[in-house]
């Protein structure tokens, strides 16, 4: 090291600015053989000398600044091997286009003896892409010199720099593991040579088959159409054909078949039919050809069809044979889905006028039942026997039981009043405890001012007494609250309160219903169903039902289904952890007797008075002003991911047409797969499976 750096003190730096660029970077192809000879040849001078011999260069030329980027090759030719230009006289182009000319070649005696004369002869190497000897630099030798005897071209890089140890040893014992190697790293693999094993022996009894590779076809079509031809052409969106024409038939002859000539009658005839019903080409003979005339609607007919080109878009459609049937839901069988109500059982009769609402109590033994001429009826639900007759004296709107089966209270709206009635049923601590509950000492005005707890002297009831008009009542699933509505209203039984959460609600309601299982409130509007959160008394969400009115609502028993019924003969699914729109519209459809499937979900063509699901079975029904009730399977699975099945089973008829309607209410027995129905002929009636 310390001898390069002498040398490189003493060796003058070579200014020739004639000189090539450096050859590590250039393009020009240098003969390695001289350079080479040349450099062996200078290892036998002397150091002195050579030491001389560059302080003379240094004294006679100046530094050299020559760089590739300054001095460009001369030769032009780019990629163009040489041996094309043996037998010519020149060797290439110059940037201005003018021809090199080859220079003679010195033999090996001229060479040498220019060698003796000229001390800087050994620097000297022939640039063959050029045609022309270049002088090498002082650093250029220097590089030579260093990659002759195995070392880094350049001096300033170090091969034996200190090592830089990355980890960081504090606190670490050692920086992966000081383990040995197991055997099993030196072992050839047994599993994988197993499954090597299995898939040679898959490949050899043709279990696994490659992809043979596609063999082009001999023979083509000489005539191929206009797609083929185009799409192996188009690289760009795929080639869609334009339609043909249709060809001329008989009908454009100009000698046509005596069938194909019309009558007098039937051109006269077209003049009645509309003008693109009519046909557009009428066929008539000539004698020859020569007599026949032009076509007027020729040009015409030609726009139309560059318009066609032109302006209307194509589309490839992919027929696919599908069978109709295939279609169609795969809904199980009616009989798999047994129990249902399918048949009348027993006819509750007794009422002078239409039966508007039933209610059956939580054992499943009563019915209570409440009729336009202004009566209130308890019966006995398995042998339709009438028990106990209140004279309300007012059209009755709606009856509705406690669902605590210790405190058998009915509660009966009509008119502006609702009664909190007593049955008198039950054992003597159960009757007792009821008179506790609708023992009212005075009557007393709630703070609102809307409702007034009056006791009832004639039925030892409470009498509450509303500024507008009740039309619903339902209990809260613990007994001691039950909600009105028109005016949306909250009552406490046992504290004898009113409360009017509701004071700023948008639009007439129509019912109102508690959660079954959570504190949770449905009030249902004309168009809306607006679900709140007593707890907190806000607004949840608004189900947006896409009906011309709502009649009525039900709930399912799991408490996150919506069944809305409506006046236009529309029934609304909604799934509340879905989304607030209908998961299914179960819509009327007219279908011809003979063409009726079972499995096809249609609903009724008028007005809809109730829907209804059953407590404890995947029921679900709706009565509708048409003297009809719809029965439907509603199943719906723990499984979020699947969707509720409705399915419809049974079609209940048997209620008389009235002017005040057909089926009024409906109402599932709590724990058979019953149906009771009410109906504007003051009958009601049981349906059993």
């Amino acid at each position: 090291m310390d001898h390069e750096a002498a040398e490189s003190e003493t060796l003058p730096e070579d200014n020739d600015k004639s000189s090539s660029p450096t050859i590590l970077n250039k393009q020009h192809s240098y003969t390695s053989d001289a350079a080479s000879s040349d450099l062996e040849g200078s290892s036998g001078l002397s150091r002195d000398q050579g030491e001389e011999e560059d302080d003379s260069y240094h004294s006679a030329s100046e530094e050299s600044d020559s760089s590739e980027d300054e001095v460009a090759p001369r030769n032009t030719v780019g990629d163009v091997p040489l041996e094309w230009y043996k037998e010519e006289e020149h060797i290439g182009y110059d940037i201005s286009g003018k021809k090199i000319k080859k220079h003679a070649r010195k033999d090996k005696i001229d060479s040498f003896l220019a060698g003796v004369d000229d001390s800087r002869n050994w620097r000297k190497i022939f640039d063959e892409y050029n045609d022309e000897e270049v002088e090498l630099t002082k650093e250029e030798t220097k590089l030579i010199r260093r990659l002759l005897k195995g070392k880094t071209p350049h001096a300033e890089v170090d091969p034996y720099a200190p090592y830089v140890d990355w980890f960081d040893w504090e606190d670490k014992g050692h920086p992966l593991s000081n383990a040995p190697e197991p055997k099993r790293r030196f072992i050839p693999s047994k599993w994988e040579h197993r499954k090597v094993v299995q898939y040679i022996r898959a490949i050899r009894k043709g279990w696994i088959k490659f992809d043979k590779p596609e063999e082009e076809p001999r023979y083509y079509l000489l005539w191929g159409d206009d797609s083929t031809s185009a799409e192996s052409k188009r690289q760009g969106l795929k080639y869609i054909p334009a339609p043909k024409p249709k060809l001329a038939g008989h009908e454009e002859s100009y000698n046509p078949p005596v069938e194909y000539i019309p009558t007098q009658e039937e051109v006269n005839s077209y003049q009645l039919i509309y003008e693109e019903d009519r046909p557009k080409f009428i066929p008539r003979r000539y004698e020859s050809l020569r007599s026949v005339p032009a076509y007027e609607n020729a040009l015409k007919e030609g726009f139309d069809r560059c318009l066609d080109l032109y302006l209307c878009p194509r589309t490839m459609k992919k027929r696919i044979n599908i069978d109709p049937e295939s279609l169609k839901p795969r809904l199980p069988s009616r009989k798999d889905l047994k129990p249902y109500p399918s048949i009348c059982y027993l006819e509750y009769k007794g009422h002078a006028g239409p039966v508007k609402s039933i209610s059956v109590a939580i054992s499943g033994q009563w019915l209570a039942s409440g009729s336009a001429d202004g009566t209130v009826r308890l019966w006995e639900v398995e042998n339709a026997r009438c028990l106990k007759v209140w004279e309300i004296g007012e059209p009755i709107k709606c009856v509705a039981w406690n669902p605590l089966p210790e405190l058998p209270i009915l509660a009966v709206s009509a008119g502006h009043d609702v009664l909190l009635l007593d049955t008198e049923l039950g054992d003597e601590e159960e009757q007792h405890r009821v008179k506790e509950l609708l023992r009212a000492d005075s009557s007393t005005m709630d703070d609102s001012g809307i409702v007034s707890w009056i006791p009832h002297e004639k039925y030892a009831g409470i009498w509450l007494k509303h500024s507008k008009v009740v039309t619903t009542v339902d209990w809260h699933r613990k007994g001691d609250y039950f909600t009105t509505s028109r005016s949306v209203l909250l009552h406490q039984l046992s504290k004898k309160q009113t409360h009017n959460p509701f004071k700023k609600l948008r639009g007439l309601a129509v019912s109102a219903i508690f959660h079954p299982t959570r504190s949770i409130f449905f009030i249902s509007t004309k168009n809306h169903v607006r679900v709140y959160d007593l707890l907190k008394s806000k607004l949840i969400s608004k189900l947006e039902t896409g009906l011309h009115e709502v009649s009525s609502i039900a709930i399912h028993p799991g408490g996150n289904n919506l069944l809305v019924g409506s006046k236009d003969g529309k029934i609304c699914w909604f799934d509340m952890d879905l989304s607030s729109r209908p998961y299914k519209t179960l819509k009327y459809v007219i279908l011809l007797e003979h063409l009726v499937d079972k499995n096809v979900c249609r609903t009724h063509p008028k007005d809809i008075t109730n829907v209804a699901f059953h407590r404890s079975y995947p029921l679900f029904a709706s009565s509708s002003e048409d003297c009809t009730a719809y029965v439907f399977h509603g199943m719906v699975y723990s499984d979020l991911n699947q969707n509720p099945l409705i399915v419809p089973l049974e079609i209940l008829r048997g209620h008389a047409s009235s002017s005040s309607g057909g089926v009024l209410d409906s109402k599932f027995h709590p724990r058979q797969p019953w149906l009771f129905t009410a109906g504007a002929d003051s009958v009601i009636k049981l349906y059993c499976h």
